[in-house]
């Protein structure tokens, strides 16, 4: 039965629209007059009024014509039956009307009384109520079929306020969601009906959820704080409960999306912080009309700067990476939006290495660069252990031979992209960062024209060299998911986020600042581990839950993997004109050290003795016990304390910042 009411109803749908209007046209030509006649009929009490049907026939034929013409008129037959909403009431009731109206005068005018003055009213009663109850039986019905035929999924809204109530009307044409009640914290709602929908509290979700057949719980709060809606997502999420979130009150206000706009609860949002909204003015500095270069190009940091650069008003876009199928990838979907830019940033997809100090000197003549962002780096941690001398040959001598190009072809800004691993490195990676912010440092004290600075953050979620696409992947093999300690410790932040960071922070850059994150709360990667298992559906297994669907398995520290990571030297962090955006006046390098360190690491290289080159960048670096004055402001000058203390360090051998 159900098969063969799906294949009318597809049918149906199918019919061509203007054989459906045409339909709708024939079936009005032929009820009018028949409401006109009933209209006598219920007047007089007389099946056949013989007087006036004889004598005057053919005023049913006029309200036929009439009916046709001001039904047209008022675009009657535009409306899509199945979507028509309260506003058709307002077109039934203007056409009436006006059909009646025209009755009433061509009776008012004619030689002899063609009827009752009563019956334009009775018939005017006859048709709105048919034209209404024509229209909307369509809807209903469709919207009957879809939610019979097509097993909608039962969903929960959770907030009966406005946000609700909007997302509740836009689902009534979902063709996957029913929604089936709405659950909120006012106890004034409890158990009363919002657009007929029951309204329960929070703690009868659990049940509801199996009474219901509930498969989701829409979250349609969107002006609520992200803390207490992450603190609703853990909850729920613990009792097994699938979420999605509508979106934010701006994203709505902004256009960015509407009301009805679902998404799945991703791990970004049970990060306990909020999203640190952008500066267009400080995109803007670096971006606007401007030549930008962004190494790395095809890796998840590079990438995204790459996408923010196009977005963001440039000029022409240079892209370096070494691997080919990264840069062909990026090159392809920044080409899938060059129709929507209407061409306005002309992008050129180059293959090559930052050690290859004759190609950039190329790229840097035949494109003058103004804004550099050097993403290009080896960063997984256990992979740059085992392989010392790529990590010396790329991050460390990569980014010396990438510094001084730029410095001879005398680009506007340098911004090196660095991470919290350079801080008290305890690995090669860290080291090998820690070694290309000193080099840079360095460059920006001996540059006159070109900003160098650098952008230092935590790990970046989705990135190649992140856990959780570790974690994803494990827990579709139905794991075990791999923690290395139930106690590490790590700072996150989203893809976009670093990327916007990164801009913002080289356009509030003077030279030689070290920029960070105002990241919030270190996340315990135990608890993400046990968050991601929960948002897929499944539970944690463990001793207190030995039913559960997957364990978490701790395999110890790696080579090199530190219990928690730092951002800055003894928290040593100033404001600047973001709220969000630290900088950090590290020690300063002494040149004479930082030069004999690069050249004993080039000859371990030329020699390919990785024994010596990890013996050397093991070693204590002068630079660590450097001192330097620390400014309260990004460009603001130190006070009589803070020059002494740069010109002790200058006699010690110290450059000033």
């Amino acid at each position: 039965m159900h098969r063969h009411l799906k294949k009318f109803n597809e049918v149906i749908i199918g019919i061509p629209r203007s054989w459906k209007r045409l339909l709708m046209m024939a079936i009005d030509f032929l009820a009018t007059p028949f409401f006109l006649w009933l209209a006598y009929v219920m007047r007089l009490s007389d099946v056949w009024p013989e007087r006036y049907l004889y004598h005057h026939w053919w005023i049913f034929l006029f309200s036929a014509f009439a009916a046709i013409g001001i039904f047209t008129y008022n675009h009657f037959y535009r409306s899509v039956m199945r979507y028509v909403g309260s506003d058709i009431l307002f077109q039934i009731v203007k056409s009436v009307f006006l059909l009646s109206l025209s009755i009433m005068v061509l009776g008012f005018f004619a030689a002899e009384p063609i009827m009752p003055r009563s019956v334009p009213f009775i018939f005017a009663l006859l048709v709105t109520f048919y034209a209404a109850a024509s229209r909307y039986s369509i809807r209903y019905y469709y919207h009957w079929v879809i939610s019979h035929l097509l097993n909608k999924q039962h969903v929960a809204i959770y907030g009966a306020g406005g946000a609700g109530v909007q997302l509740a009307l836009a689902l009534e044409n979902s063709m996957e969601l029913k929604p089936v009640a709405f659950v909120d914290d006012d106890k004034s709602l409890y158990h009363t009906s919002v657009h007929g929908l029951r309204v329960y509290a929070r703690r009868e979700l659990k049940d509801l959820v199996g009474s219901l057949e509930i498969k989701h719980v829409l979250l349609a709060m969107p002006s609520v704080s992200d803390e207490k809606k992450n603190e609703l997502i853990r909850e729920l999420t613990k009792d097994g409960i699938k979420v999605m979130t509508v979106p934010s009150m701006p994203e709505i206000v902004m256009g960015a999306a509407s009301i009805d706009t679902l998404r799945k609860v991703e791990i970004e949002d049970l990060l306990n912080r909020d999203t640190v909204v952008p500066e267009e003015a400080l995109i803007a500095k670096s971006l606007v009309d401007k030549v930008v270069l962004v190494t790395g190009a095809g890796g998840s940091i590079g990438s995204e700067i790459c996408r923010q650069v196009v977005h963001n008003g440039a000029k022409k876009l240079v892209m370096l990476d070494a691997c080919e199928f990264n840069l062909y990838r990026i090159d392809q979907e920044l080409g899938d939006s060059r129709p929507v830019l209407d061409g306005q940033c002309e992008i050129v997809p180059i293959l090559g290495s930052i050690c290859d100090a004759e190609h950039l000197d190329r790229i840097l003549t035949d494109c003058p660069v103004q804004t550099v962002y050097h993403a290009a780096a080896y960063k997984h941690v256990p992979l740059v252990e085992s392989n010392i001398l790529a990590a010396v040959k790329n991050n460390i001598l990569g980014t010396k031979t990438l510094c001084e190009c730029v410095l001879r072809h005398g680009a506007e800004r340098f911004i090196l992209i660095s991470t919290d691993k350079a801080v008290r490195p305890a690995n090669i990676m860290g080291i090998s960062k820690r070694v290309s912010e000193l080099i840079v440092k360095d460059m920006a004290d001996r540059s006159e024209k070109t900003i160098f600075t650098m952008v230092r953050f935590g790990n970046v979620l989705g990135s190649s060299g992140s856990v959780v696409p570790l974690f994803s992947e494990q827990i579709r093999n139905g794991g075990p998911v791999t923690v290395t300690h139930p106690d590490v410790t790590r700072y996150f932040m989203t893809i976009p986020e670093a990327a916007l960071l990164v801009i913002q922070a080289g356009s509030l850059s003077k030279g030689g600042e070290v920029f960070v994150l105002d990241m919030g709360r270190e996340v315990k990667i135990s608890d993400l581990a046990q968050r991601m298992i929960e948002l897929s559906g499944h539970t944690v297994k463990s001793e207190d839950n030995p039913t559960g669907d997957i364990e978490i398995k701790y395999i110890g520290l790696r080579a090199g993997e530190k219990m928690t990571e730092e951002l800055a030297y003894d928290n040593n962090l100033s404001g600047t004109a973001h709220p969000h955006i630290l900088v950090a006046m590290d020690p300063l390098p002494v040149r004479e050290h930082l030069q004999e360190l690069l050249r004993s690491l080039k000859t371990a290289l030329e020699q390919c003795d990785e024994e010596t080159a990890g013996k050397i960048l093991r070693k204590p670096m002068i630079a660590e016990v450097s001192a330097i004055p620390v400014y309260k402001e990004v460009g603001e000058k130190p006070d009589q304390s803070d020059q002494q203390a740069g010109e002790d360090v200058a006699e010690n051998g110290a450059t000033k910042a």
